[in-house]
């Protein structure tokens, strides 16, 4: 008994082409993979990691890790920031200028992260070292003085002082803007999924 066998052209015609080859597929997951690690990185450092540190750390030590930490936080909040924007399902950044929704959140979130990335954060680390040089200067002044007055801090350190204090606070609500338009984002992102169980 003879059976026949298809050719390999019939074979290869008949096999249908799985949609993941489209690059366009891998746009989804790919999105919410940097979506929610940007978003979670974010909230882990803000509200977590800071907030222990301080609690848990002597203030030099703290200001050590700060100073370390936080330019890599803003980096990688930067480039998770523009990995999630030109991963947008459906075209990517195509999606995202096409679709005035969606480019408001990325447009707030990016300049805000940018300004921290290189402005306010730099500015702010650069005081920080600042603060702790006068603090030495400072300190040593006071050994030479009287060790039983307490001194006001010195006309530098209160300058220093306040402009920490202003480009720390730019800082803060810099990345709780950032936050805040990735939490936009989430919300419209999570209420356009189609959520059934196959």
């Amino acid at each position: 008994m003879y059976i026949s066998t298809p050719s390999v052209q019939s074979v290869a015609a008949t096999i249908p082409v799985p949609s993941t080859m489209d690059p366009r597929s891998l746009l989804a997951p790919l999105h919410l993979l940097s979506f929610s690690t940007l978003l979670g990185s974010q909230i882990y450092q803000t509200f977590l990691v800071t907030k222990i540190c301080y609690v848990s750390l002597p203030r030099s030590a703290f200001t050590t890790l700060q100073k370390r930490l936080f330019p890599i936080y803003f980096r990688s909040q930067s480039l998770l920031l523009i990995l999630t924007a030109a991963t947008i399902p459906s075209q990517g950044p195509l999606t995202l200028i096409a679709n005035k929704a969606a480019w408001i959140p990325f447009t707030v979130a990016g300049v805000t992260a940018a300004l921290n990335w290189w402005v306010y954060g730099p500015r702010t680390r650069q005081i920080m070292i600042e603060r702790t040089h006068q603090e030495t200067r400072d300190g040593l002044q006071k050994q030479i003085t009287d060790e039983d007055v307490v001194e006001a801090p010195s006309l530098e350190m209160q300058r220093i002082q306040r402009s920490f204090k202003r480009n720390h606070a730019m800082s803060i609500h810099l990345n709780l803007l950032t936050i805040g338009a990735m939490l936009w984002w989430g919300w419209k992102l999570a209420s356009s999924l189609n959520l059934e169980l196959k």
